[in-house]
């Protein structure tokens, strides 16, 4: 998915050291002084920002510190909006791409089948296996402009063994 491309390109205008941990709680403070959001994990690569707006995850090569002060090198309104921006172009792609019969990859880039139907919420894929229905958040666009599940081909084939015996 390009969240994670989200980190590296276009927030990699916010240079900084790469940093230590930052702990759940810890309040990032923007280049204009304000408080830009709030840390809500960490992972050790990947730090999850709650602006109050969007909950936008940055790599921590993101981050400096300051005085003991954890910092960004963009205010709230500029993450918010690149953020922002950045979701919705992933949601015209998504729903550019999210068409009946449509080729349908998994996460592991295995052929799952083609869109049958859909709605507002599901999904009909008719698999090998017979057609199955998933929520229609449980689809991205891949890194080659294809249309994937979130889910790898073995738990998906898992799903339908179980659910048809």
């Amino acid at each position: 998915m390009k969240r994670l491309a989200f980190t590296a390109a276009a927030l990699a205008t916010l240079a900084a050291a790469p940093v230590a941990a930052q702990d759940a709680g810890t309040t990032i403070m923007g280049n204009d002084d304000a408080a830009v959001g709030t840390v809500l994990s960490n992972d050790g690569t990947t730090v999850v920002i709650d602006t109050g707006t969007h909950q936008v995850p940055l790599g921590t090569a993101a981050f400096a510190e300051t005085d003991g002060t954890w910092t960004l090198n963009t205010t709230k309104a500029e993450l918010d909006t690149a953020y922002g921006d950045l979701m919705a172009q992933q949601q015209a792609a998504l729903d550019a791409a999210l068409v009946e019969g449509a080729a349908v990859a998994t996460a592991d880039a295995m052929p799952l089948g083609t869109v049958e139907s859909l709605d507002e919420a599901n999904v009909v894929v008719v698999t090998e296996a017979g057609p199955m229905s998933l929520e229609r958040a449980m689809f991205a666009v891949g890194d080659n402009g294809g249309l994937m599940v979130l889910a790898n081909h073995a738990d998906i084939m898992a799903a339908l063994e179980q659910a048809g015996g």
